[in-house]
C-alpha cells in the first residue's frame, strides 16, 4: 500500500516538474514574441517616419527615438559617407558625456578625425564591430584606429550599405557596465541599417534636389532681376535715342517756330522730371542774361533780362561744369560768399530741395545754362540724372545754336532785303538807260564772239571754233564707242595762181564761191571751216563708215572741178583732200586728227592733186619713231637720265622766292630738250605717269639735303602729280608711304592735281585728298580757271591753294577778263586759299596781278626778281625761268 502511494507521489512530482518547465518555456516564448512585436512595431514606425519625414534630420530623430525602445541607445550617432569625395560627416549625434566631435576637436577636419577612429574603421572594412575597452586598445595598439572621445563600456557600429556600397555607419555605445550588447542587438542593428539605407538615400537625394531647386530658383531670380535691369536700361536708352532724334528734328525746324523752347522742355520731361525748368542765354556782348524759357510750379513771373551778377546760373557759367546741389550745398555756397553776396534779391532758393545746372556750349563757348530744380522731398535727382542731362545738353546746345544761327541769318536776310529794296529803287531809275547800253554791249559782244570764231571773209567757222567742235566730237565718240566721225582737210589747186594773176579781190570772190560750193556738199550737222588761205576743213559728224567720207570727198572734188566765172574769165580749179577717221587711237586729240588729215592731204598733192588720200595709221616710220622714243623714255627713267629743275614761285611785292616748283627735263640725244609737258605726254602714252611722279619724288628727296644748304627748311616745294594716284587705293597708299619715308618736310610740301582730272574723277579726288591730308602735306589744284569746274566745288575739297592756268594769264586783255581774275582772287581769299599765278611773262602782268591782290606768281617776267643767283645753287639744281 505504501509502495503504491510512493509511486503515485513520484508520478505527481514528475508531472509538476514537467508543467513547471513548460510554464518557464511558455514565458520565454511569450517574452520573445513580445520582444518581436516591439521590434516589428518599431520598424513599422521607422517605415512610417521614412514615409512622412520632411528632412533627414527629422528622420534621424525618429530612428533614434524608436531605436531606444529596442535597445539601450541613449548614446547614439549616425555617420554618413559621401561616395564621390570620401568625406565622413555626423548629421545626428546624441551622447551623455561627449559633445559633438566638431566641438571637441575644432582645429581638425571632422572627416579626417572620423577616418582615424572606430567609425572610419567600420566604414573601411564594411563589417559590423562590437567591442569593449580591451578590443579598442588592441586596435589602437595594432595602429588600426586612434582612440577618440571618452572611454565606453561597449561600442557597437554597423555599416549602412546601399547596393553593397558603404554609405554610412550606425553607432550605439554605453558607459553603463550593467548594460551589454550581444548578437541580438547586432542583428537588430544590422536589420535596421539594411531597412533605413534606401530611405536615407532617398531623403538625401530629395534634400539635394530641394537644395538644387532652391539654388536654381535663386539663380533664376537673379537672372530675372538682371533681365529687368537690362530691359529698364534698354527702354531708358530708347527713350534717350528718341529724345535725341526729336531734338535733332526740332533743330531742323524753321527759325520762326514759336514753340521751340516749349517743345524742347517737353522732350526733357520725357527723360527726367522737369516741372521747374528754365533756360538762360548770354547776349552777344556776354554782359546780360536773358531767359527765353521759364516754367515753375509756383507760377512765378517770367524773369526779365538782367546783367550778370552772382547767382546760381552765373556760378555754373563761371565753373563751366554740371552741378547737382541740394539745400545744404546751396547754403554752404551762400555762407562762403560765392553766390548771392552782391545780389541777395536774386536768392529764391529757400524752398528748393535739389537744383541741377548744366552749362550750354554754343559756338564752342559756354553761352548759357539749362536748369531744373525740385521743391518736393520725394523728388530726388541722382548722379545718373545729372550725367543723362549733361549728355542731352550737348544736343540741346547744338539745337539752340542752329536756332540762333537761323534767327541771325533771318535777321540778316531781312536787313539785306531792306537794303536791296532801297537799292532797287535807286537802281530802277538807272536801269532803263543801262538796259539800252547793255543791249548794245551784248550785241557788240555777240559780234565779237562771232568774229573771234568765224572767218571774216566767208563767214565760216575758223580754226578756234573748229577745234572746239572737234574736241566735242572726240569726247562724244569716246562715250559712244560705236559712233564715228571723219575729218576732211581740203587744199585748193591753182589758188595762188588765181590770186597772183587776178588780184586779191577776185581771189576773195573765188574763196567765197568755193565756200558756197562746199556747203552744198555736206549736211546741216556737219561743220565746214576755213583755216586760212585756200585751206578748208570739213568735220563729218556721225558717219556710218569710211565710205561716207569717201563719198563726200568725191562730191567735193567733183563740185570744185566745175568751172569758175570770175569777171570775164572762166577758170578751173581742183582740190586735194586728206581724210582722217576717229577711233584709230584712244589718245586721239583734235590737234593729232587735224595733223593726220593735213599729212594725208600733202600725200594727195604728191599723188597728183585732184584726189583724196585716207591717212594710213600704219605709217611705219612714224610708229618706229614713237616706239623708239617710248623705249628711250623707259631707259631714261631706269638710268636716272632725267634731270630736275626748279621754277621759282616769287612774292610779287618783295621779289623773294617763297617756293620752288619741281620741273623735269630730258636732253634727248637726237630730239633735243624735252620739257615737263612733253615728258607728261610721253608718260601718259607709255602708261608710266605713276612711275614718273615717283621718280620726281625720289630725285627731290635725294637732293633735298643739298637744297637746304641754300634755303631754310621753311622753303616750300610744289610738286605736280597725276590723278592716277587717286584712282586706285593701293597706288594712293604707295604714294602716302613713299612721302612718309622721305626726308622732306611734309608740312612745307604742296601736291597739285590738275583741275580737268578733278572734274572727271571728283569722288576719287575727295577720298584721296582726305587720306593725303592726314600726313600733313598741303593740297592744291593746278591749271585752275581753264573752265572745267565751278567755284562751289572748292567748298567741299580739303585744299589749301590754287594755281591759275598759264593760258588764262596770256588772255588778260579785256575788262571782263580782269573782273574774272578779281573774282578768282576774292574767292580764294574768302575761302582762305593761297592762289598762285602761272605764266607771268611781262612787267605789265606783274603790275596787273599785284593790283588785283595776287601775292604769288611764277614765270619768265620774274627772272630778274630772284634773290638767289643761279651760280650759287648746287650742280644738280637749276632755276627755270620760262
Amino acid at each position: 500500500m505504501f509502495k503504491d502511494e510512493d509511486e503515485t507521489g513520484q508520478l505527481r512530482k514528475n508531472e509538476v516538474d514537467c508543467l513547471r518547465k513548460r510554464v518557464i518555456r511558455l514565458k520565454k516564448l511569450a517574452h520573445k514574441y513580445k520582444h518581436a512585436e516591439i521590434i516589428q512595431n518599431a520598424l513599422l514606425e521607422i517605415s512610417n517616419i521614412a514615409t512622412h519625414a520632411a528632412s533627414l534630420e527629422e528622420f534621424y530623430i525618429g530612428v533614434h527615438r524608436h531605436l531606444k525602445q529596442l535597445i539601450p541607445a541613449d548614446n547614439f550617432f549616425i555617420s554618413t559617407l559621401d561616395i564621390s569625395t570620401g568625406e565622413l560627416a555626423i548629421p545626428f549625434f546624441a551622447d551623455e558625456k561627449d559633445a559633438h566631435p566638431a566641438e571637441l576637436y575644432p582645429e581638425q577636419s571632422l572627416s579626417t578625425l572620423l577616418q582615424q577612429g572606430l567609425t572610419g574603421y567600420v566604414a573601411r572594412t564594411g563589417e559590423a564591430l562590437l567591442c569593449d575597452n580591451n578590443k579598442v586598445n588592441a586596435l589602437v595598439t595594432a595602429g588600426e584606429i586612434v582612440n577618440l572621445g571618452s572611454p565606453c563600456h561597449l561600442w557597437l557600429g554597423v555599416p549602412i550599405k546601399h547596393d553593397d556600397i558603404v554609405t554610412g555607419v550606425l553607432v550605439v555605445q554605453t558607459y553603463d557596465t550593467n548594460i551589454s550588447y550581444g548578437e541580438i542587438e547586432l542583428e537588430l542593428m544590422t536589420f535596421i541599417c539594411h531597412h533605413i539605407a534606401g530611405v536615407m538615400e532617398r531623403l538625401k537625394h530629395q534634400e539635394q534636389l530641394e537644395q538644387a531647386i532652391k539654388l536654381r530658383t535663386k539663380e533664376l531670380s537673379q537672372a530675372y532681376d538682371k533681365l529687368k535691369l537690362e530691359v529698364y536700361e534698354r527702354r531708358r536708352a530708347e527713350r534717350l535715342q528718341k529724345s535725341l532724334f526729336e531734338i535733332a528734328e526740332l533743330a531742323s525746324s524753321s527759325a520762326d517756330n514759336p514753340d521751340f523752347y516749349a517743345q524742347l522742355h517737353n522732350i526733357i520731361r520725357h527723360l527726367i522730371p522737369a516741372n521747374n525748368c528754365y533756360i538762360a542765354l548770354l547776349n552777344e556782348t556776354r554782359t546780360h542774361l536773358r531767359f527765353p524759357f521759364y516754367v515753375s510750379q509756383l507760377n512765378n513771373k517770367h524773369p526779365r533780362t538782367r546783367p550778370l551778377q552772382d547767382g546760381l546760373t552765373e556760378y555754373v557759367l563761371k565753373h563751366k561744369r554740371p552741378l547737382l546741389l541740394d539745400q545744404n550745398d546751396i547754403n554752404a555756397l551762400i555762407v562762403s560768399g560765392e553766390i548771392y553776396s552782391q545780389a541777395p534779391t536774386l536768392n529764391h532758393t529757400q524752398t528748393m530741395h535739389q537744383w541741377i545746372g548744366i552749362p550750354l556750349f554754343i559756338h564752342g563757348k559756354v553761352s548759357g545754362a539749362l536748369t531744373i530744380y525740385s521743391f518736393s522731398m520725394t523728388q530726388n535727382y541722382q548722379v545718373k540724372d545729372l550725367e543723362l542731362l549733361t549728355f542731352v545738353s550737348q544736343h540741346i546746345g547744338s539745337a539752340i545754336e542752329k536756332k540762333l544761327s537761323s534767327e541771325s541769318l533771318k535777321r540778316s536776310y531781312e536787313e539785306l532785303e531792306e537794303k536791296v529794296s532801297e537799292r532797287t529803287k535807286a537802281l530802277a531809275e538807272l536801269n532803263k538807260d543801262l538796259q539800252k547800253e547793255i543791249q548794245q554791249r551784248r550785241c557788240m559782244e555777240d559780234k565779237l564772239v562771232h568774229d573771234a570764231k568765224h572767218d571774216g571773209l566767208t563767214g565760216l567757222p575758223n580754226r578756234a571754233l573748229l577745234m572746239e567742235r572737234l574736241s566735242q566730237a572726240i569726247k562724244h565718240v569716246r562715250r559712244h564707242r560705236l559712233e564715228q566721225f571723219a575729218l576732211l582737210f581740203i587744199d585748193l589747186d591753182h589758188f595762188k595762181q588765181i590770186n597772183d594773176t587776178m588780184g586779191h579781190l577776185e581771189g576773195d570772190k573765188f574763196l567765197i564761191e568755193t565756200a558756197s560750193r562746199l556747203k552744198s556738199c555736206i549736211r546741216d550737222n556737219d561743220t565746214l571751216a576755213r583755216l586760212g588761205g585756200d585751206e578748208f576743213v570739213i568735220l563729218l559728224d556721225s558717219i556710218n563708215n569710211i565710205n561716207d567720207a569717201k563719198e563726200v570727198s568725191e562730191r567735193v572734188i567733183q563740185t570744185i572741178t566745175q568751172p569758175y566765172r570770175l569777171g570775164s574769165l572762166e577758170l578751173n580749179s581742183g582740190a586735194s583732200i586728206g581724210i582722217s577717221i576717229s577711233g584709230n587711237h584712244r589718245a586721239d586729240t583734235s590737234e593729232s586728227l587735224l595733223r593726220n588729215a593735213d599729212t594725208a592731204m600733202y600725200k594727195a598733192k604728191a599723188n597728183g592733186k585732184g584726189c583724196y588720200v585716207i591717212f594710213d595709221d600704219n605709217s611705219r616710220y612714224q610708229q618706229m619713231l614713237d616706239a623708239a622714243l617710248e623705249t628711250d623714255f623707259r631707259h631714261a627713267l631706269q638710268n636716272a637720265d632725267i634731270n630736275l629743275s626748279y621754277l621759282p614761285v616769287v612774292d610779287l611785292k618783295t621779289g623773294h622766292i617763297c617756293a620752288l616748283e619741281s620741273r623735269l627735263f630730258w636732253q634727248h640725244p637726237r630730239r633735243g630738250l624735252l620739257q615737263q609737258e612733253q615728258l607728261n605726254a610721253l608718260a601718259e602714252q607709255a602708261h608710266l605717269t605713276v612711275e614718273l611722279d615717283k621718280y620726281t619724288i625720289n630725285i627731290i628727296n635725294s637732293s633735298y639735303s643739298e637744297l637746304l644748304t641754300q634755303y631754310t627748311e621753311s622753303i616750300e616745294l610744289h610738286v605736280m602729280l597725276s590723278s592716277q594716284h587717286l584712282k586706285h587705293r593701293h597706288v594712293l597708299r604707295n604714294l602716302k608711304n613713299t612721302l612718309k619715308q622721305t626726308q622732306l618736310n611734309l608740312n612745307n610740301l604742296w601736291l597739285f592735281f590738275n583741275e580737268k582730272a578733278l572734274v572727271q574723277e571728283t569722288e576719287n579726288h575727295i577720298n584721296g585728298f582726305e587720306l593725303l591730308q592726314k600726313i600733313g602735306v598741303k593740297l592744291g589744284i593746278s591749271h585752275y580757271g581753264s573752265g572745267h569746274s565751278a567755284l562751289n566745288s572748292l567748298l567741299f575739297l580739303p585744299i589749301k591753294g590754287l594755281k591759275l592756268d598759264a593760258n588764262i594769264t596770256k588772255k588778260i586783255q579785256t575788262e571782263q577778263q580782269l573782273k574774272l581774275m578779281a573774282v578768282y582772287q576774292k574767292t580764294a581769299s574768302t575761302l582762305e586759299l593761297q592762289i598762285f599765278v602761272d605764266g607771268i611773262h611781262s612787267a605789265e602782268q606783274i603790275r596787273i596781278f599785284s593790283e588785283l591782290g595776287y601775292q604769288f606768281g611764277q614765270g619768265m617776267a620774274l627772272a630778274n626778281t630772284f634773290t638767289l643767283k643761279e651760280e650759287q645753287l648746287p650742280e644738280f639744281i637749276q632755276l627755270e625761268y620760262a
